[in-house]
């Protein structure tokens, strides 16, 4: 896993990185395969967490534009 975490939509980077997670807490891994999933899953937690502040971004921007228009359809 590299650079193509970059382009990943968001579920798709959850899944993986739940799927690390879990092969990492079972400790089964040899001591180089767990810290490039390490490495992995760094990187796909910094793509969801992108990905969720773009969408929370949006979503403000939304509902700000939302409530401008309802103040002025209030106004006299």
């Amino acid at each position: 896993m590299s650079e193509e975490n970059l382009d990943l939509p968001f579920e798709e980077a959850l899944q993986q990185l739940e799927e690390i997670v879990s092969q990492l807490e079972a400790g089964q891994l040899p001591l180089a395969e767990a810290l490039e999933k390490f490495e992995a899953a760094m990187r796909l937690k910094k793509r969801c967490e992108e990905l969720l502040a773009r969408a929370e971004a949006k979503i403000e921007e939304l509902t700000e534009a939302e409530g401008e228009e309802a103040t002025e359809e209030d106004s006299p």
